[in-house]
C-alpha cells in the first residue's frame, strides 16, 4: 500500500529490457513527471535497445534512445510499490507485499514499425490507466 502523500514507485520487468518495459518507462515519466519514479529491468538484458521501439517513441516526442539494458535489482524490486511483468514468464521477480501487474504484450523484436506502434499505443493506454489507479494526474 502507497503510503498517503508518498511518491508512488513502478518497476517494469521484461526478459531483455530493450522493448516494451523500456517503452512502458518513457510514457511513465513523460506522463508521470516527477509525481512518479520509474524504474525497468530484465531477466536477461539485451545488449541493445530495439532500434524500431526507439523509432515508435521518437514518433511520440519521447528519446528513450540514451537507456540502456538492464536487469532488474532487489533493491529496485523492494522499492518499488507496483511491479508490472511484461512476458518474463517464470522469470519475473517477486518480493511480498507488492503489488503485481502482469501486462499481456506482444514482443516489439523483430516486428516492423506498424506493428511496434501498436505495441507503443497499448503500453501508453496501459500507462495512463496506471497512474490514474496511483492518483497521478496523467500529464500530456
Amino acid at each position: 500500500m502507497i503510503e498517503q502523500n508518498a511518491t508512488p514507485s513502478v518497476l517494469f520487468a521484461c526478459v531483455h529490457n530493450a522493448g516494451r518495459s523500456q517503452m512502458a518507462l518513457g510514457l511513465l515519466r513523460h506522463h508521470g513527471g516527477d509525481a512518479v519514479v520509474g524504474r525497468s529491468g530484465g531477466s536477461a538484458p539485451g545488449v541493445a535497445l530495439n532500434p524500431v521501439a526507439v523509432a515508435a517513441m521518437a514518433e511520440r516526442g519521447i528519446d528513450i534512445s540514451a537507456e540502456t539494458p538492464r536487469a532488474w535489482t532487489a533493491e529496485g524490486l523492494q522499492a518499488s510499490d507496483v511491479v508490472v511483468t511484461m512476458g518474463c514468464g517464470d522469470e519475473c521477480p517477486y518480493y511480498p507485499g507488492r503489488r503485481y501487474l502482469d501486462w499481456q504484450l506482444d514482443d516489439p523484436a523483430d516486428q516492423p514499425i506498424e506493428v511496434v506502434r501498436r505495441i507503443r499505443d497499448e503500453i501508453e493506454r496501459l500507462v495512463v490507466g496506471l497512474l490514474e489507479e496511483l492518483g497521478v494526474a496523467p500529464r500530456d
